[in-house]
């Protein structure tokens, strides 16, 4: 912990979202990671539970709220970030409708707008609702294709306890994937690698990844490897700084192919190491080194492997057992 607690901003996280998108999980994997968790409390008490509270905490707001509006809440928000001890961020969860119609045949719950009507119709007024907060979210989650530990993973890679340096001001994912699995709903930035050569179709490297030598070889001996992620690299570091300058304090970078298990994660190790080196990316009007994490969506889905940091956050205990980039 740093010698004065009060340079440290403490975070404050405000989840929001779709009934049945997976709020209530989230929460309890931010309790997990050592927040303070109130579920639905007024949105009078806001002020006075952020001013009471000594760790991180991660307030739970949705349209159960006693009093809830979406213009309350956005204010409520604006008034918490005026204090410069406090980082405050706003999460919202969503899930496509059909996977909510789904989720609530199967549990047979019944849906907190819909008590006279049907779950359609209580989904679409929620959307309705809650669309500001949607468009003011620092971070939206779509849970419609994500399992339990892959949320998980998510909410960890992101909120992981930080001893310090807890205002970089951006945090970098880079994330491997398959096409034919669906676009990652997260990324901010998406980048098609089908066109390099095509390791599954050497019998002796289809088995393998991306993370194996050989393999990562194979693809950068294509023509096209290297200034592909040369203008990959160019593009990050004029966007980058921009997402900064919008206030934005996550970007998912996400690079595409056909199995997302060769190219795609030959690619992102690539441009990790580069963005992770002193000089990859540097620092922008003292914003500090940005940290930057790597995500291979394919292979943590078949357990060869999960999220982990490229460059850590500042005085960071997350992942402490696994190296960086090397």
């Amino acid at each position: 912990m740093c010698a004065d607690d009060t340079l440290v901003p403490r975070r404050i996280l405000l989840v929001s979202g779709l009934s049945g998108a997976g709020k209530s999980s989230i929460l309890r994997i931010l309790e997990d990671l050592d927040h303070e968790v109130i579920d639905n409390p007024p949105l009078g008490m806001l002020d006075d539970i952020v001013a009471r509270a000594e760790r991180p905490v991660a307030i739970g707001v949705d349209s159960r709220t006693r009093g809830f509006d979406a213009s309350a809440v956005l204010e409520a928000l604006a008034r918490l970030r005026v204090n410069p001890n406090l980082r405050v961020e706003l999460i919202y969860a969503t899930a496509e409708e059909s996977v909510l119609l789904r989720r609530y045949t199967a549990t047979r719950r019944r849906h907190p707008l819909a008590l006279h009507g049907s779950i359609k119709e209580g989904i679409e007024e929620e959307t309705t609702l809650t669309a500001p907060l949607r468009a003011a979210a620092d971070l939206v989650i779509d849970t419609s294709d994500m399992p339990p530990p892959e949320l998980r993973q998510f909410v960890e890679s992101r909120f992981s306890p930080w001893q310090g340096g807890s205002a970089e001001g951006l945090t970098v994912a880079l994330m491997s994937f398959a096409f034919p699995a669906g676009l990652p709903r997260e990324a901010d930035i998406v980048f098609d690698a089908r066109f390099l050569r095509n390791p599954h179709y050497d019998p002796a490297l289809a088995p393998k990844t991306g993370l194996d030598a050989d393999v990562a070889a194979y693809v950068a001996e294509d023509s096209d490897y290297l200034p592909f992620l040369d203008q990959i690299h160019t593009m990050l570091q004029l966007v980058l700084p921009r997402f900064v300058q919008e206030g934005k304090k996550y970007a998912t970078i996400a690079i595409g192919c056909s199995g997302g298990r060769h190219r795609s994660v030959t690619l992102v190790e690539a441009l990790a190491k580069r963005l992770a080196a002193p000089d990859g990316m540097g620092t922008y009007q003292g914003s500090g080194q940005w940290p930057i994490m790597i995500m291979h969506r394919e292979l943590a889905r078949q357990g060869l492997g999960a999220w982990r940091w490229a460059r850590k956050p500042t005085g960071s205990l997350a992942d402490e057992a696994l190296p960086p980039v090397s």
